[in-house]
């Protein structure tokens, strides 16, 4: 027998190896994605502990996991697109931030593991059957708390004098956002205070929206975990700090802006927590395998120069409960 005979029979003894075979060989690199609702710019703050997050379980970028991000820019029609594009480079999971986004990836009806960063109820609006066995190829964390709005809105009762009239931005695209107008109205009827949605599908809505609220007069606004608002933030707080109108929201960002009172759970650390469940995953666990988390800490952050602006005293009690002043 010759030599390339020879050769060549021990060639295709070598690829007649058994996948499992291959299968056990090491990985050295990981891809990951990352479907962002809006920019990489206004969600910084919440990639960094992210990234921090898995760098912390020992991944280090460029030498064994790669991120490829994916940025709608607030127009949640781009999703079915990015997503495509996502999945196309062959991911090892795919990380999700907020209701839009994670229903999209659901939509699209992919194989790759999904990691919610951060999503409203995923039960209650169809995602997954449960928290404790979510099913499926979808795991995460959500921002879901018994009756989250209606503490936001008893805090405004809290801080307006004689407060009963509401307004609440919402976006009808987002499909959680009815369970939290749901639970806003029924706040409402136990506190006496009228609410009144105002809808905001895309930033064009804005305008009709601020002439409702001229109109209408609400004492104070409710704004809604939406990325149409972080993403329009100053805008919204320079039109509510013209009209004197105090209000509390779902994201620290719009308190920074110049707003008056953020409350809801603490998106930093619930990015953060996501790069757990990336480790977890890329070690073999399943997605249906993970119970999806519910916040443990909650953030109140009250802007006292926002307050004085409008008038307003914080009353001693609300701001000892603060997690931070801004003077």
């Amino acid at each position: 027998m010759s030599a390339r005979r020879e050769f060549l029979i021990s060639l295709g003894a070598a690829l007649a190896w058994p996948l499992p075979a291959w299968a056990q060989l090491p990985r050295t690199m990981y891809r990951i994605g990352f479907l962002g609702n809006s920019t990489a710019v206004l969600e910084a703050n919440l990639i960094e502990p992210f990234r921090q997050g898995l760098r912390d379980l020992g991944y280090q970028e460029g030498r064994n996991i790669t991120i490829e991000y994916r940025w709608a820019e607030g127009k949640y029609e781009r999703f079915p697109a990015l997503i495509a594009e996502l999945v196309a480079l062959n991911l090892d999971v795919m990380v999700t931030a907020g209701t839009p986004a994670a229903l999209a990836v659901k939509k699209a009806a992919i194989s790759v593991p999904l990691v919610m960063a951060a999503i409203g109820d995923p039960v209650g609006i169809g995602l997954v059957p449960s928290l404790a066995r979510p099913a499926g190829n979808i795991t995460g964390l959500s921002g879901m708390a018994p009756d989250l709005e209606g503490k936001r809105l008893q805090l405004l009762g809290e801080v307006v004098p004689k407060l009963s009239h509401v307004a609440v931005m919402w976006n009808p695209l987002n499909v959680f956002q009815e369970i939290s107008i749901r639970q806003l109205n029924a706040a409402g009827e136990t506190l006496q205070i009228k609410v009144q949605p105002v809808a905001v599908r895309v930033a064009e809505d804005l305008d009709a929206a601020f002439a409702t609220l001229v109109k209408d007069k609400p004492q104070a606004l409710i704004i809604l975990a939406d990325r149409i608002f972080l993403h329009n933030r100053a805008r919204l707080m320079d039109f509510s700090a013209q009209n004197r109108l105090p209000g509390v929201y779902a994201y620290r960002e719009l308190v920074e802006a110049g707003g008056l009172m953020s409350f809801g759970p603490s998106y930093e650390d619930m990015h953060r927590r996501a790069a757990t469940y990336v480790d977890k995953i890329l070690k073999g666990a399943k997605p249906a395998d993970l119970p999806i988390e519910q916040p443990t800490k909650f953030n109140l952050v009250i802007n006292q120069k926002a307050a004085e602006a409008l008038g307003l005293t914080i009353p001693p009690s609300i701001l000892a409960r603060a997690d931070e002043v801004i003077e």
